[in-house]
């Protein structure tokens, strides 16, 4: 089966900084990224629909009779099974709204299941990702046996809600089941005196470091390093908090760091309701939500003690650092300070990338820097 991930508009500007660089379906929810459950659940081949200067990295392969699947669906057994049974001219909808078609579609069919998990808002990916985690274990571990775990290692609950992947390392950590499964990637890493409070993932080749605390509803992606304390936050991958500070209600996108003692506040003084800054709006948009903490874009970094303001976002490829709490919008590729921000020049900000993805051993490519080129025009747009 053909098979295309499409971003839904307007979703997808909605869901910027994080979707200047990605489609939305490869927004990580869960364990896994949302394209991926679609994956497994319907085997095939998948290709993208998504903005046009991300098309080179993320390319459409479509035939007449493609079967196309929203890219900010979370998708579930049952709904995977009302979407593979779609005829060729027949769309599923969900309460008015396109869930997915089969080529072009003349006749609607509606999706009668249980409620679902749609991202259409950025601070959708923390509030759901605890029952995402949940249906993801399920998914992932199915039949399947948990590598074993060291005699050093205590579980606190029902250990059978804790699954290690293949080549996994966890030492003299304290996993609590009592309120969620813990997933551990195949070749992570769980480093002495670190607690962890499930639901939780630790994706493959990610490390939590010593020491840390970890509370329910929280993902590392791939090759992220944490460490300090995490509550219910999203990092995607190749991305660092590897020290003390605290991050909550957050999602931090793809090779983003944040230094030592960098901490990002979650909750007002006041225990006011929060504003959250909107890019098709271009303004602070009233939410219902009463925590809320750092959204950054890929690339971005916090210098050591950067402090930062409830509910702040931060675009791609930005630099902070210095005293104060700086403005809880900051555009992309600006560097700076509560003192004020300057432009980052491509170059530099080129050259930042190289470094810090060669660590990786990972080559920014010819396309990724038009792509970024690209986005840098986009952002200039807004």
């Amino acid at each position: 089966m053909n098979i295309i991930v499409f971003d839904p508009h307007p979703t997808r500007d909605n869901l910027l900084p994080l979707t200047y660089t990605r489609p939305v379906g490869d927004l990580r929810i869960g364990v896994t990224t949302i394209a991926e459950k679609w994956q497994q659940l319907i085997p095939g081949d998948y290709s993208w629909q998504t903005e046009p200067y991300l098309s080179e990295l993320y390319p459409c392969h479509a035939t007449p009779d493609s079967l196309y699947v929203a890219g900010n669906v979370v998708p579930d057994e049952a709904l995977a099974h009302a979407v593979a049974s779609l005829s060729e001219g027949e769309g599923l909808y969900h309460n008015n709204v396109l869930i997915a078609r089969r080529g072009n579609a003349t006749e609607r069919r509606d999706y009668a299941g249980e409620p679902l998990v749609v991202v259409e808002r950025l601070y959708d990916i923390f509030l759901h990702n605890g029952d995402v985690l949940r249906s993801d274990f399920k998914l992932l571990t199915a039949g399947r046996k948990s590598a074993p775990l060291s005699d050093s290692v205590r579980v606190i609950g029902d250990a059978s809600n804790v699954f290690v992947e293949e080549g996994a390392s966890l030492e003299c950590c304290v996993l609590n089941t009592t309120t969620g499964p813990i997933y551990i990637g195949r070749d992570a890493t769980v480093m002495e005196g670190s607690l962890i409070r499930g639901p939780f993932a630790l994706c493959e080749h990610a490390t939590i470091n010593m020491g840390t605390k970890v509370y329910p509803d929280t993902t590392v992606g791939p090759w992220c390093k944490a460490g300090g304390e995490l509550n219910n936050a999203v990092m995607h991958s190749y991305s660092n908090k590897a020290h003390d500070g605290f991050l909550g209600n957050a999602v931090v996108g793809s090779w983003c760091n944040l230094g030592a003692g960098c901490v990002a506040s979650n909750l007002k003084n006041t225990y006011d309701l929060i504003r959250l800054w909107n890019y098709p709006l271009r303004r602070f948009e009233r939410t219902k939500l009463q925590f809320c903490g750092l959204i950054m874009g890929d690339h971005s970094k916090a210098g050591i003690n950067t402090m930062f303001n409830t509910a702040t976002v931060i675009g791609v490829g930005c630099n902070i650092f210095g005293p104060g709490l700086p403005r809880t919008f900051i555009p992309s590729f600006t560097t700076g300070n509560a003192s004020g921000f300057t432009d980052v020049p491509m170059e530099q900000f080129f050259d930042t990338a190289i470094r810090m993805m060669g660590r990786r051993h990972v080559e920014l490519t010819e396309a990724d820097r038009r792509m970024y080129l690209a986005v840098r025009d986009a952002a200039d747009g807004l």
